[in-house]
């Protein structure tokens, strides 16, 4: 998605070490990781409703007719 070489990765670290401070780094890491798992754990389950969905729909139809 997005490549970085060294020099721009030591960038951008040096300035998120300057804006936070060293204390308040780890939770920002920490807290931008469980956003981040929250999201993937978010956008995976709704395909998987959407198939849930889909199953549930193709298997009343039938019954419907009845």
């Amino acid at each position: 998605m997005f490549s970085f070489n060294t020099s721009e990765l030591i960038l951008i670290l040096v300035i998120a070490l300057v804006v936070f401070g060293p204390g308040k780094l780890p939770e920002v890491g920490k807290a931008l990781g469980r956003s981040m798992q929250e999201f993937r754990k978010a956008t995976s389950g709704e395909a998987q409703e959407k198939e849930k969905i889909t199953e549930i729909t193709a298997e009343k139809k039938p019954e419907e007719k009845k």
